[in-house]
């Protein structure tokens, strides 16, 4: 018992961190197999450990935090930053953790964790809790790119209802370093119908038409069954709903 306040601490450790508690990888080695035995930590996946709170019985480490300690770069991302910020309108039981680092999909105490390829470098940040996550521009950027990854259109946009304001230069520093026309018009297109809210200025916007593709586009795949409903918005050269805000007033696509 002689640690288990600083692993309560740590919340999140791994085999290195034991080792530097304890002074020796012998030592480190007894206390993680003791521990275990004790029930006064789990292992969440190879070299990743949480303690156990003697009250709850549960772990001390939180779904985010455990995903920021998956690799040195892991950081909450998509539908899952939404859900740490208090801008998702669905709870997930998946979190998706965007590492250089490749690691195997895996389930821990109910929650699974999926590991996403970063595109773009910029645009995370650590809390006070030392918790890794993309900031609000750089999810609202991903998630217009990977619909799939915030739960779809309408989750995205029930999401995007919540956020009370965006940095427009942060946006615009993430679509540049993506760098996809295609992107830019999205983006715009969807972010024009919470410019107000969101406290978007024309000139964003002018920069997005700015960067469009000279060939149609469709807002998503045309071989969705949707998409036979889609008309072309012309300043933005996009098939897209009519009014894409109807979708979360029927709470459907």
């Amino acid at each position: 018992m002689k640690y288990i306040n600083k692993l309560f601490e740590l919340g999140c450790f791994s085999r290195r961190d034991v080792v530097s508690l304890t002074g020796n990888e012998q030592a480190a080695h007894s206390l993680l197999h003791d521990y275990l035995k004790a029930g006064y930590i789990e292992r969440i996946r190879r070299d990743l450990y949480t303690a156990i709170s003697f009250e709850a019985k549960q772990p001390v480490a939180n779904r985010f935090m455990i995903a920021t300690h998956i690799a040195e770069d892991a950081c909450v991302s998509f539908h899952s930053a939404f859900e740490y910020y208090g801008y998702a309108n669905q709870v997930f039981y998946e979190v998706y953790v965007t590492t250089t680092h490749r690691f195997s999909d895996f389930n821990y105490d109910g929650i699974a964790y999926t590991r996403v390829s970063p595109r773009i470098e910029t645009g995370t940040v650590i809390n006070n809790a030392g918790i890794r996550i993309t900031d609000p521009e750089r999810t609202v950027v991903d998630s217009i790119y990977a619909f799939e990854k915030v739960g779809g259109l309408e989750e995205l946009l029930r999401c995007l209802d919540l956020i009370p304001s965006l940095r427009s230069e942060k946006i615009t520093l993430y679509l540049d370093e993506y760098g996809l026309a295609h992107l830019y018009q999205r983006t715009g297109f969807i972010l024009m119908h919470f410019s107000e809210q969101l406290g978007l200025e024309k000139s964003f916007f002018d920069y997005c038409q700015s960067r469009i593709p000279t060939t149609k586009k469709y807002l998503y795949s045309e071989k969705d069954s949707f998409s036979r409903d889609f008309i072309l918005h012309k300043e933005w050269r996009l098939f897209a709903p009519g009014n894409i805000l109807a979708i979360v007033n029927k709470g459907g696509d």
